[in-house]
């Protein structure tokens, strides 16, 4: 393995769309939603730690949520957890561990990538993180990956590229970012066959990092760099409990990626998904005859069809007569709603939770 090499997976997001099994207090990231005995963080550490040292692997989280990584991640050392104190977006926590790092390894390339996104292709996953690892480590690049998109989405960012003119083999320069589409200019997009899925992982040097950030974002730079002296000693903690809330609070994407000159991408094929609600769970997952999803040892299922069940494992459940839509019984809590409406799911929670208060 390479001891330049790093990755910093991302564990701090509240996963609010899979209410009610993710809950504020313990997210999407840290339950085996996928029902395999690992929890989606256990997952991306797993594939990750294949090809990166283990001292090279850092989990950047919310401080809430420190606990929940040690149980779950205990190989992990204290200082390889990054506990923010607020939640900024992405672009104050990139930099924060890019500093870190820098202190670390200056020759430090590091990759970024959710916690909480599944890949039903591993070998093709970690082939081409060490693909952009080898080409940021010899290039002024940020390289982003982009997934090579199967429908035409509207939930996802797409990244445009010029497929015509490859600067490495399965390299490629980037043209533009594009916000979600609408579904018509998500087909178009998908016709052109030039167009990505922004997955949002990420390969990079810590020092065109860097410099990308002094040129498009000094202002996150100006407030982190104070910390140079403390980084990686005792006093860390209290310089970012105190100054990280002060960063702006702006996503990688704009601060960064659609401002710089030097972004790359490679086109993946990885079966990827960002699992990001209770339908997406239900197209990855296995099937039974009538296309449900059941989860759970004691669910017993009559004429019903397209529906996702997922209840206590020796909890009997009955199902008779529903079409399309979400059973969850979890955390006290028990959801039946149509799946073509999961849209208005994080809303209900929120309502829920403030009748509550």
């Amino acid at each position: 393995m390479n001891p330049n090499q790093y990755v910093a997976i991302m564990a701090g997001g509240v996963g609010s769309r899979f209410w009610p099994a993710s809950l504020e207090e313990k997210p999407k990231q840290f339950l085996d939603i996928m029902g395999t005995g690992e929890s989606l963080l256990q997952m991306t550490f797993n594939r990750f730690k294949t090809i990166i040292p283990l001292e090279n692997i850092f989990i950047v989280t919310n401080a809430d949520y420190v606990g929940h990584i040690h149980d779950q991640l205990p190989e992990l050392k204290a200082h390889q957890i990054l506990a923010e104190p607020s939640r900024n977006n992405t672009a104050p926590c990139i930099a924060y561990m890019a500093l870190k790092l820098n202190k670390l390894n200056p020759n430090a390339v590091f990759a970024v990538a959710p916690s909480d996104h599944l890949i039903s292709k591993p070998k093709v996953f970690i082939q081409t993180i060490e693909k952009a690892f080898d080409f940021c480590s010899t290039h002024d690049a940020l390289m982003t990956l982009g997934i090579m998109p199967t429908y035409p989405n509207t939930g996802y960012g797409y990244i445009q590229y010029n497929e015509h003119h490859a600067v490495s083999e399965g390299i490629y320069k980037v043209d533009a970012f594009k916000e979600k589409p609408d579904l018509e200019k998500a087909k178009t997009f998908l016709s052109a066959g030039n167009y990505l899925w922004n997955g949002g992982i990420f390969v990079w040097s810590v020092k065109k990092l860097l410099e990308s950030f002094e040129k498009n974002a000094p202002d996150i730079l100006a407030v982190l760099e104070e910390g140079n002296a403390v980084y990686n000693t005792s006093a860390e903690q209290n310089f970012i409990d105190t100054f990280y809330p002060t960063t702006p609070n702006i996503s990688i994407d704009y601060a960064i990626m659609e401002k710089a000159h030097n972004i790359y991408t490679i086109p993946c094929d990885c079966g990827w998904s960002d699992l990001g609600t209770w339908a997406s769970l239900f197209m990855e997952s296995e099937k039974d005859n009538n296309n449900n999803v059941i989860q759970g040892n004691r669910i017993y299922v009559s004429e019903t069809t397209n529906s996702i069940i997922r209840v206590p494992k020796n909890k009997k459940v009955v199902v008779h007569g529903l079409d399309d839509f979400i059973i969850v019984d979890e955390n006290d809590i028990l959801l039946i709603y149509p799946k073509s409406k999961e849209q208005e799911i994080k809303n209900i929670s929120q309502k829920v939770n403030k009748d509550d208060e």
